[in-house]
């Protein structure tokens, strides 16, 4: 049995060697390196060693509120819990790659018969047998067996080991994948938080501005008594008091239909969201510390996920390269074997074994491995663009979101003093237009000046507090 071994191994070698000539003929493809330089700062001549994209996000939003939707968020939003399953599909696939590298065990078992004719070799040598009893061989010979057969594909070019590695390549871009979901669900969660509060703030503010007009318009019912102003005047305050309540409407929708977008994110039907709208104006977004370009390439999940992509579109090369060499294989088996059932489990006259090496070879026609390593090229070159697209976006996010925080600071102390010069023209054009040296649109314009200022600087106010939010995001925090 050792020699027929040796023998089998020697002719697959030499086979192998012919087979490996034929094999050179690889077509010479050229894949690309990714570029994954950055500049040295998000600002020119600014720096900042440690980035915020380190901290929880239960340790960077501070509102309970806000911390209890993101749990819940985190816990039962639909699409994490997919994403959560495609993660379990690719843990799977690394299982059923590395056992493809490991030998076949299988038990089989048979049956069936033939009659052999008389005057056929196979007949004559029947007719010259006998059985051990003594008896001849009956004219339908049965075949019997069961027993243990195997096969192995002896991985030499590592195809196989490097699809595994592949299989973990992908089962952890998916975990990446996973958490830049997460990152943008609480991003997501925090932004509409934020505009519910303002919302809430803009309907109070939008009531108090209802509440000076109704007190207008009063004035000017009384003034008409006196023969002080005209019904125009009355007319005009009744409209505006009528246009803002139902502009009141409005918001109460708006509210509705923010309030059903974080259910939705939080994985549930219309709930009551609890939230804390006092104090809103007064609030002050976070520092967030931007670190440095490169710290990028660790903190952002889609990144990562990217990378992890390319890594494995460059094995997958490799794999589809030694589709071109030959594949050896060892297949044996060992079990019992006999012509009737009453012999089957004779031993050692039934034990029947049985061992052969196979060396195949792709020859002739190659055009559809051809065609998959081009394809695994090109993927390659496209994982590789991928990978320095989101690096570049990934920068420019940050780099917009810097500006945008720095602008709206100064939008928003600007507005301040707006609001606080149209709160005063109020007064004052009210008093002038009670002694008679204004008109009563002064005093209209002058309400009306303040409720849309008012307005914008609730605006103002929640788009600060959502750059803050987004700069964390882009900065990849919220997955931790």
């Amino acid at each position: 049995m050792k020699a027929i071994m040796i023998k089998i191994f020697h002719l697959m070698a030499l086979g192998g060697v012919a087979l490996m000539l034929q094999a050179c003929g690889i077509p010479v493809m050229t894949s690309k390196m990714a570029d994954s330089h950055l500049p040295d700062s998000f600002k020119h001549g600014a720096s900042q060693p440690t980035s915020t994209a380190t901290v929880k996000w239960k340790d960077f939003f501070e509102d309970p509120n806000l911390l209890s939707l993101i749990d819940t968020a985190v816990a039962n939003n639909k699409e994490v819990n997919i994403m959560m399953q495609r993660i379990s599909v690719a843990q799977n696939e690394i299982q059923a790659r590395k056992g493809a590298y490991l030998p076949f065990v299988n038990f089989g078992a048979g049956a069936g018969g033939e009659k052999t004719g008389k005057y056929t070799q196979g007949g004559a040598v029947e007719n010259s047998l006998q059985l051990p009893n003594g008896q001849a061989f009956p004219t339908f010979v049965g075949d019997y067996q069961f027993g243990l057969f195997s096969t192995w594909e002896i991985d030499i070019w590592k195809k196989l080991r490097n699809a595994a590695q592949v299989a973990v390549l992908e089962y952890m871009a998916s975990s990446e994948g996973k958490n830049f979901l997460v990152t943008n669900l609480v991003a997501e969660v925090a932004r509409s938080y934020y505009e519910l509060v303002a919302l809430d703030n803009q309907l109070e503010n939008l009531k108090q501005n209802i509440s000076i007009q109704q007190n207008g318009l009063e004035m000017v019912k009384q003034l008409l008594l006196f023969a002080r102003t005209t019904t125009l005047a009355v007319k005009r305050y009744e409209a505006e008091v009528a246009k803002n309540q139902s502009k009141k409407f409005e918001i109460l929708q708006q509210i509705t239909v923010t309030e059903n977008r974080i259910n939705f994110l939080l994985g549930r039907t219309r709930q009551p969201i609890q939230r804390a709208s006092t104090g809103f104006m007064d609030v002050k977004p976070k520092l967030v510390k931007a670190g440095i370009p490169s710290q990028l390439l660790h903190n952002r999940p889609d990144i990562r996920k990217a990378e992890l992509e390319l890594s494995a579109a460059k094995l997958n090369i490799a794999v589809a390269r030694a589709n071109f060499y030959p594949s050896f294989g060892i297949k044996a088996g060992v079990g019992f074997d006999a012509f009737a059932l009453k012999f089957l489990i004779n031993t050692p006259e039934s034990l029947a074994a049985a061992i052969a090496g196979e060396l195949v070879a792709p020859l002739v026609n190659k055009n559809a491995i051809i065609a998959e390593y081009k394809n695994a090229n090109a993927k390659q070159v496209q994982a590789a663009y991928e990978y320095e697209q989101s690096i570049i976006n990934a920068y420019a996010e940050v780099a917009n979101q810097l500006s945008n925080i720095d602008n709206l600071d100064k939008n928003y102390q600007l507005k301040i003093k707006q609001v606080d010069a149209l709160v005063q023209s109020i007064d004052v054009s009210t008093q002038l237009f009670r002694s008679a040296r204004a008109d009563y649109l002064d005093v209209l314009l002058s309400q009306r000046d303040a409720l849309e200022a008012k307005k914008d600087l609730i605006e103002t106010k929640q788009k600060q507090i959502i750059a803050m939010v987004d700069l964390y995001k882009s900065l990849g925090g919220g997955w931790q």
